[in-house]
């Protein structure tokens, strides 16, 4: 593999093979997070730069807070996987996608060391600021594919990053009691809930019925933005904490 100059200057290069050009010459404009949910970091990179698996990312950040870039910037890395975000399906021509070392679920999704997180979030302002990609669209994989996929989990520490810097994130309102919405319900309200969820990026379909394509959306919102409770019940907390959300974006505020 023909070695490349790193975009970012903390990374040491360890070439993948697995890339091509991104769609319609696009470039970057929104951050993915994943966890590697393999029992080592070791084994996690061997596996993306191995041909025979097909997947890789640009970055792969250690527990210890070493980063190594697998993939140019310019090129496609293979990380997203058949996903959704705001109208887009191509997610890989459209993001950076960062790989942080972490057993996640199947491992007892362990706590991401404070080392790791601060590596995550340099790492994350630089590409931030070079390809100019707004807060909001620094996303968990969760988000663009729900149900299918749980990483980086909700252990993980949306709101440190915000304190830095990094991504869109307002403080989850308390869990409490209140009228709440679930599987099998139907009529306005569910479709009011779907229609925010759209409007935020979520692939959810208005149609006034709580299926189970809306709970899975409800949960992958509740992991990256109300963690305390992952059950994809819309109930108050997840509800409002949405329509804050939703309000402090520039194209709502």
């Amino acid at each position: 593999m023909i070695p490349f100059e790193p975009d970012y200057r903390g990374a040491a290069v360890m070439p993948s093979p697995n890339h091509n050009e991104r769609a319609d010459g696009r470039a970057p404009d929104m951050i993915l997070l994943h966890y590697t949910g393999m029992p080592t970091a070791e084994s996690a990179l061997s596996w993306l730069c191995r041909a025979e698996s097909q997947v890789s990312s640009h970055y792969f950040v250690h527990e210890d807070g070493r980063v190594l870039q697998l993939v140019a910037e310019s090129r496609r890395a293979w990380h997203a996987g058949k996903s959704f975000w705001a109208g887009q399906t191509d997610i890989n021509s459209s993001s950076i996608g960062i790989e942080i070392a972490n057993p996640g679920h199947p491992g007892g999704l362990p706590e991401f060391p404070d080392v790791q997180i601060e590596a995550v979030i340099e790492l994350c302002r630089d590409c931030g600021q070079r390809w100019s990609i707004a807060p909001e669209r620094v996303l968990a994989h969760s988000d663009v594919a729900p149900i299918r996929k749980v990483d980086p989990g909700e252990r993980f520490p949306w709101g440190k990053l915000h304190s830095a810097g990094v991504g869109h994130w307002v403080e989850p309102a308390p869990i409490g009691s209140g009228r709440f919405f679930q599987r099998g319900d139907r009529g306005q309200p569910i479709e009011a809930l779907q229609s925010m969820l759209s409007f935020y990026g979520y692939g959810t379909e208005i149609s006034g019925e709580f299926c189970s394509k809306t709970e899975g959306d409800v949960a992958a919102f509740q992991r990256h933005f109300r963690p305390e409770r992952v059950d994809g019940i819309a109930d108050v907390s997840t509800i409002d904490t949405l329509h804050r959300l939703l309000s402090s974006l520039p194209r709502f505020a």
